[in-house]
């Protein structure tokens, strides 16, 4: 079983977050990291070996969960099997927990495909659209589960002031609309 983070080991990352969020990924040191801290930088490497590998440990668990949830629904069969709604609903959750890390992804999308992060969280859109019109959809039908998946993603980061479950019913609609299925 994985030993729990240390807390030093979070501050780290809670503090790499801030410092991407400020500066990006590319101009954020590690020295700079440790600053913020007030660590050295070796205490930084015991942690962490790479600003990569730093950066792989924050995004990690979201790439993680959302494997998780996406391999949990295509095991799913017959009646077990989630609506078009009910999935867009989990999806948007799953999205919204992680919205901090993924204003991160956004902004830094070609580093993050360097560390081939961004490749996982496209095929989702495949597998979701999948799930939803069949084991072969049509270019149309795959074509609107990227609007509605990628829409629904992009839902979350857009409007951080709006109201969770207002936001949620909101997205969840206009997914449904773009998939072209009904409530």
């Amino acid at each position: 079983m994985a030993r729990p983070p240390s807390e030093t080991r979070l501050r780290i990352q809670d503090v790499a977050r801030e410092l991407f969020g400020e500066k990006g990924v590319q101009r954020t040191s590690l020295q700079d990291i440790a600053d913020r801290l007030g660590i050295s930088k070796p205490a930084l490497y015991y942690h962490f070996s790479s600003r990569e590998d730093l950066v792989r440990s924050i995004l990690q668990p979201l790439i993680d969960e959302g494997e998780e949830f996406i391999a949990g629904q295509e095991r799913l069969r017959g009646a077990a099997r989630a609506t078009p709604r009910q999935l867009l609903e989990g999806y948007f959750d799953f999205h919204y927990r992680h919205r901090v890390d993924l204003f991160l992804i956004v902004a830094e999308l070609t580093t993050l495909a360097d560390l081939g992060l961004i490749d996982a969280m496209l095929a989702w859109r495949d597998r979701l659209g999948k799930l939803v019109f069949g084991r072969r959809p049509t270019l149309a039908q795959s074509t609107r589960a990227v609007i509605a998946f990628g829409g629904l993603q992009d839902c979350c980061l857009q409007f951080p002031d709006a109201p969770a479950e207002q936001l949620r019913q909101a997205t969840v609609d206009g997914a449904l609309a773009a998939l072209g299925l009904s409530g």
